[in-house]
């Protein structure tokens, strides 16, 4: 097997109350900059999906939450920038209140209905949220 790249692994948290959705706008990453995206980010090695979901979810937005606080609710095979598997989690519950902790990731916060999402949003990051609730696996790209 040497000399096989691995394929990236994200992870996606979607909070929602009031049936409402948290999303974070991108800015100053050189990837999909000034759109909308649900909090998240890569799995690191040696980390379970669930862990890297509820590290990525508190590095974000400062939410803390234990990784059994979290369900799966989708996954997408995607052709982006690169060959990317994504993982999309919801989160039951979780303590504090949202804000913008990388200041030089994301330049904006809040809190959307689900029928009044924002324009700029990231293209698969909106295919995942309008794929539903539970249960399906997305190719996106290919």
């Amino acid at each position: 097997m040497a000399g096989r790249a691995g394929i990236p692994t994200g992870v996606h948290v979607l909070c929602e109350r009031q049936g409402r959705i948290l999303l974070l706008r991108r800015a100053g990453t050189g990837f999909f900059d000034g759109l909308y995206s649900l909090p998240g980010g890569h799995v690191e090695e040696g980390e379970s999906i669930r862990q890297a979901a509820a590290r990525e979810l508190e590095e974000e937005t400062g939410l803390r939450l234990a990784s059994d606080d979290l369900d799966w609710f989708g996954v997408m095979h995607r052709r982006s920038d690169t060959n990317r598997v994504d993982f999309f989690l919801r989160a039951r519950r979780w303590r504090g209140e949202p804000r913008l902790c990388e200041p030089d990731k994301c330049d904006a916060l809040g809190w959307f209905a689900r029928d009044g999402l924002p324009d700029g949003m990231t293209p698969y990051i909106k295919a995942a949220l309008e794929s539903g609730t539970g249960g399906w696996m997305r190719e996106l790209g290919w």
